[in-house]
């Protein structure tokens, strides 16, 4: 007969599984991919000691991967996206405006601020990410900025979007789940929202000032290879304007992106002047490839393609099956329900959602059940506390959907360390919107701060 797991035996397992990836990932310095296949042979075994039958472990693990399907899908589009981009000229134009207009003092905070309102409009962390995000890093690089720096503040703005906008699915999510108004909820996230951003681009400024280029002598070597390379033009950038555009008016994420390919393929016809389908193929499946002469601009309009995605979707797809089994086995059942027997106090149940959240996070990888999870097990302890629901839906959002892109193996943080050039390790430290605001609902739930009290029914 099947068991259920204990609090002390879900703890150690997960302690076993942390320890692994910890020492894997910091100290053997290598990628997550095996270190997570171990885990699933652990989570497995111990599913097995527990009477649970080999095949329903192997259907949650499929069903796990299914979960992750769509993001699988846009990590191959937006993967292709960057590549077209690069060879329409899309990119190259972006990196040769950018050079003109923005300074290495003020790079990071322009990357911030630009990726915020285009996150913003498009309610996507990886749409911006793969299109301005990637042009803002090619900036940055030509400037001399720390790329981590650089990735740091490109993910904090694309992050705040997927967070604030009414346009993206988790704010959606997390305001739908628990029965928030979405706008109410959107007005209840601006109490840690708004200071995490500014003390964001505060701390970016102050990086940036005290910043020296070493690079600047550089750019009119740059300026000329990409003017002799690409057609450099505003039409170029009608393609991801309409990828924003029809981002703003709602469509699926998928057939804006395929949108992107398809006008980023005419742009290179009319453009760039290259109708060869032979290479349009090449660039889409292996990413673009130019020698412009200068091995800074190389480097920056070089890649893309769906191989540069196959890295991230093979950790997102061991991660997803990591998660299902998990679940399967009633691992994370274990560890809510442990935690919510601890709640006695509004400030208590609001750091228990918020560190569920996280944990969830961390050993599945996936965004959405950072936030339906602890949403369905904390709503009765918020009604019978007389804490408002929208700080429940405000901390899933802080600690589920920001949260995710510091997780090495998570589905934002393995797109956005492929698409950037930069690994999650070493952009986190900069990315501070993200570990502020969860502090922050949290700090706010035991002051007292921007919490509400419970509306009296009619």
């Amino acid at each position: 007969m099947e068991k259920k797991p204990g609090f002390i035996f879900t703890a150690i397992i997960f302690a076993v599984m942390m320890t692994l990836i910890i020492i894997s990932m910091f100290v053997l310095q290598v990628a997550p991919h095996i270190p997570l296949l171990v885990c699933i042979v652990i989570v497995s075994l111990a599913g097995l000691l527990l009477k649970i039958k080999w095949k329903e472990l192997e259907e949650s693990m499929v069903k796990g991967i299914g979960l992750g399907t769509k993001a699988i899908l846009i990590l191959s589009l937006v993967g292709i996206v960057i590549a077209v981009w690069m060879m329409s000229g899309t990119v190259p134009t972006l990196l040769f405006y950018g050079l003109h207009l923005i300074s290495p003092a003020w790079f990071a905070v322009s990357a911030l601020l630009i990726c915020m309102i285009v996150s913003s409009f498009t309610g996507s962390s990886f749409t911006t990410v793969g299109s301005i995000g990637v042009a803002m890093m090619g900036i940055g690089i030509a400037l001399g900025v720390n790329p981590a720096i650089a990735a740091g503040a490109v993910v904090c703005g694309a992050c705040f979007g997927d967070k604030m906008s009414p346009l993206s699915d988790t704010t959606n999510l997390a305001s739908g789940i628990v029965g928030v108004d979405l706008f109410t909820h959107i007005r209840h996230l601006m109490w840690t929202t708004v200071p995490s951003f500014i003390l964001t681009a505060l701390i970016f400024i102050w990086i940036g000032r005290s910043q020296v280029s070493e690079s600047s002598n550089d750019i009119p070597a740059m300026m000329t290879a990409l003017t002799e390379s690409f057609s450099i033009s505003w039409l170029t950038l009608l393609s991801p304007l309409l990828v924003v555009v029809l981002a703003v008016r709602r469509y699926p994420t998928i057939p804006v992106l395929i949108a992107g390919i398809g006008s980023g393929l005419l742009t290179v016809a009319i453009l760039q002047g290259n109708i060869s389908m032979g290479d349009w193929f090449t660039v889409i499946q292996d990413g673009f490839v130019i020698d412009t002469g200068n091995l800074i601009v190389n480097d920056i309009v070089n890649g893309g393609g769906l191989q540069s995605m196959m890295w991230s979707v093979s950790l997102v797809i061991i991660a997803l099956a990591l998660g299902g089994a998990i679940q399967r086995v009633g691992f994370i059942d274990t560890i809510l329900q442990g935690l919510s027997a601890m709640l006695s106090s509004r400030g208590n149940l609001i750091a228990a959602t918020a560190a569920s959240s996280i944990g969830v996070n961390a050993v599945t990888g996936e965004q959405y059940l950072s936030i339906l999870l602890p949403a369905k097990t904390y709503e009765k302890h918020y009604d019978s506390l007389n804490v408002p629901r929208k700080n429940l839906s405000r901390t899933l959002e802080d600690a589920g959907t920001l949260i995710n892109p510091l997780i090495p193996w998570g589905v934002s943080g393995a797109f956005f360390a492929s698409a950037l050039g930069v690994s999650v390790i070493e952009y986190a430290p900069f990315a501070f919107f993200l570990f502020i605001s969860p502090v922050l609902t949290v700090l706010f739930g035991y002051l007292g701060i921007g919490v509400g009290k419970v509306e009296a029914k009619s």
